[in-house]
């Protein structure tokens, strides 16, 4: 197996938690409001993933700021409505801990909206070191959230998974050098991660464990 990996990185949106549906109606109540008529479900796919910034950049730059205040009363609104959790993460995050595996979360979300989401699902006392868009300059894919993390964690990126449902999670950890992994129930489907060569492909989070050696 090589070098040991003692550090797990974990992005949270529809790797964590599902956040999915939450997120869609987000978006579509946002796109309701500046293009009415416009946007359908698989509209709104591609916004998965980049920051609030990015996408409605593109999409009006004279209103970004009002969009993602739209956005985000809304998503805060609905959070405990529309947030499920995904089947073995909750298990397989306990027994991490239980092992003396250090663990993170890198995310493109904001903290309020990260320790709400981790609230919900009782996850809050798992992680101590969340690093949010507002930690940092640069988003994932840039390498910056993923090496702040290993520095608060003290790890290297030899010892080191990042674990994600975008091709931001893998891009970002093949950035900073660390080893990936893909979750097969990623909303973009199994097919389209597998493009960005993760070095595993998760199909239950409890194969993590299996992954790297860890008794259940």
């Amino acid at each position: 197996m090589g070098t040991q990996i003692d550090t797990v990185l974990f992005d949270l949106d529809g790797t964590l938690i599902d956040t999915n549906e939450l997120i869609i109606q987000s978006f579509l109540h946002t796109m309701e409001n500046y293009f009415p008529g416009q946007y359908e479900r698989e509209h709104v796919l591609p916004f998965m993933g980049p920051t609030l910034q990015d996408t409605f950049e593109n999409l009006n730059p004279a209103k970004v700021d009002e969009m993602i205040k739209t956005y985000r009363e809304f998503n805060h609104r609905e959070h405990d409505r529309l947030v499920k959790e995904f089947e073995g993460v909750y298990e397989t995050v306990d027994a991490l801990i239980r092992h003396g595996y250090k663990i993170g979360i890198v995310t493109t979300k904001i903290r309020e909206t990260v320790l709400k989401g981790l609230k919900l699902t009782k996850m809050e006392p798992f992680f101590p070191i969340i690093v949010a868009l507002d930690d940092v300059e640069k988003a994932k894919p840039d390498p910056e959230p993923i090496e702040k993390a290993m520095a608060l964690l003290d790890s290297k990126p030899e010892n080191t998974i990042m674990v994600g449902d975008n091709h931001h999670d893998i891009l970002g950890g093949k950035n900073a050098g660390t080893k990936t992994a893909g979750v097969a129930w990623s909303i973009k489907g199994e097919e389209y991660l597998a493009q960005f060569n993760p070095d595993y492909m998760l199909q239950n989070m409890k194969d993590l464990l299996t992954i790297l050696g860890v008794e259940k």
